[in-house]
């Protein structure tokens, strides 16, 4: 192989290794800065593909996506001075470039441990303004909207990364103080439990007392106008009897006297002790009864 050849392929090489020094490449889901010595000169470097110099640039490739800050647990104060353990997350993305990689040499990690810190600060901050309904279910959506406007400021201007959302994983008791609050909870469910007993056993009370009351009353006026009625029915009978015997007294005593006769001699056991003269004898001894 000649010299010249040789000379051939060595500029060959050197242009292959000058061209996959100076072309890189950024996706769409990347953001980048262009480095000089370790000075940022270029930054949101748009997707495409890009030059630089070799040895002279650097290029430094950041995940452009959302991505997400994972807070660990803290405790926190409400207003009452009440404990809570709040567990949250953030999602945020790299929004200025230069001041992203000059707060965190371009590391994401710690990027989310700076924002974790910011985050419990904020949250630490509302907690305390606010009592514990408010927090729980009250106002949290006015406490994640302060939050996520008071962060997105100061994250933006200290890190370069902005806070899309902020939000509440879980809040819970400290174990020191869940075990009193739920003695303190069943306490109070069964004093409620005892008053709505106590109040349906008065009303059961009240309820058999007016049935009873009502049956009562039903019970006396049914005996009053049986009564009524009875003494109605007597009355009659007794006009009625009145009546007849006053049409024929004589008959009437005759008809008597056969039924007294009749009931007094069914038996045959019977025995009665009469005087002869007795007037039960009237019309045994006369048909016509005359004495």
């Amino acid at each position: 192989m000649s010299g010249r050849n040789i000379f051939f392929i060595f500029i060959a090489l050197a242009l292959v290794f000058v061209a996959s020094n100076s072309l890189f490449v950024i996706k769409e889901t990347e953001r980048g800065v262009l480095l000089r010595f370790g000075e940022v000169v270029k930054a949101d470097l748009q997707p495409g593909l890009q030059f630089k110099i070799p040895i002279v640039n650097e290029v430094r490739k950041f995940d452009g996506r959302l991505l997400t800050v994972d807070s660990t647990p803290e405790r926190f104060f409400t207003q009452e001075q009440k404990a809570l353990i709040v567990d949250s997350y953030a999602k945020f993305r790299v929004a200025e470039t230069a001041k992203f990689y000059t707060a965190t040499n371009g590391e994401v990690s710690r990027a989310t441990t700076l924002l974790a810190q910011r985050i419990n600060n904020s949250l630490r901050n509302e907690v305390a303004v606010r009592t514990i309904q408010e927090v729980v279910s009250g106002e949290r959506d006015e406490l994640m909207a302060a939050i996520i406007e008071d962060l997105s400021v100061v994250a933006q201007e200290q890190l370069g990364v902005e806070v899309v959302d902020v939000r509440v994983k879980q809040i819970d008791l400290p174990p020191d103080v869940s075990e009193s609050v739920y003695r303190r909870m069943n306490a109070e469910r069964e004093k409620e439990a005892r008053e709505h007993r106590s109040q349906g056993q008065e009303l059961a009370e009240g309820i058999r007392a007016a049935a009873d009351r009502e049956v009562t009353v039903l019970k006396a006026n049914a005996y009053r106008d049986s009564e009524l009625i009875r003494g109605e029915g007597d009355a009659s009978a007794t006009a009625i009897y009145a009546d007849a015997f006053n049409q024929d007294s004589e008959f009437y005593s005759f008809t008597r006297s056969l039924r007294a006769y009749q009931d007094a001699f069914r038996g045959n056991g019977d025995m009665m002790l009469l005087q002869p003269d007795s007037e039960f004898f009237r019309y045994l001894k006369d048909s016509s009864g005359g004495k």
